[in-house]
């Protein structure tokens, strides 16, 4: 009985814990925005005492801000001559053009690079492993000897990480889940199934 409590504690705890620390980063991460402010324009020089979560309401509006100058045709003539500046130097230009197509293609919802769940062999012939469906780069498809597709393979359990293989897409499977989905499997190391949101019982037995 006592063991049973004591694991019911942990199944409230422990999710509630990372939650908050999860946040505590992310909040504390974009607070460092108030470091490009001149030190006597910082919150906490006229108020006395340092309040998290200014530098995230400042980096939200700072974001939305270049949203609204950037949409008309005078922004995007300014992103247009920002981009012609940095193509011109070498070690930057590729860093910026490549995560550029990557926040392009996961925000702005074109094209077909992780919009498709795979299944692909890997990391040997007997098993099975969760990839997202890329693309093969223009000047790579022709030196392959038949249709292929690019995956990325994730890892577990931080997804930002992980594989870019070009597979047979005879070999490959498609499946009918969601990528949220999917990543709810790589995040929780095959744990936790995406209906388990929708049913308490099913997270907290015996009760």
């Amino acid at each position: 009985m006592i063991k049973k409590y004591f694991i019911t504690g942990l199944l409230i705890w422990v999710p509630l814990g990372i939650t908050v620390w999860v946040l505590k980063l992310l909040i504390g991460s974009m607070d460092q925005s108030l470091l490009l402010l001149p030190q006597s324009m910082r919150p906490e020089s006229w108020l006395g005492i340092y309040l998290p979560g200014l530098g995230t309401i400042l980096t939200i509006g700072v974001i939305f801000l270049t949203g609204v100058l950037t949409a008309n045709m005078v922004g995007q003539r300014l992103i247009r001559f920002w981009e012609i500046a940095l193509s011109r130097i070498p070690v930057v230009k590729s860093i910026y053009y490549s995560v550029k197509q990557v926040s392009d293609t996961l925000f702005s919802g074109q094209g077909e690079a992780f919009r498709k769940v795979l299944l692909v062999r890997y990391p040997h012939s007997e098993a099975w492993s969760l990839a997202f469906q890329t693309t093969v780069p223009r000047d790579v498809a022709p030196s392959l000897d038949d249709e292929y597709v690019g995956v990325f393979i994730p890892t577990t359990p931080s997804p930002v990480n992980g594989f870019y293989f070009f597979v047979r897409k005879s070999d490959a499977i498609e499946i009918d889940i969601s990528v949220d989905d999917a990543l709810k499997y790589i995040v929780s190391m095959g744990v936790m199934a995406p209906t388990d949101k929708e049913s308490p019982a099913r997270i907290y037995p015996g009760n």
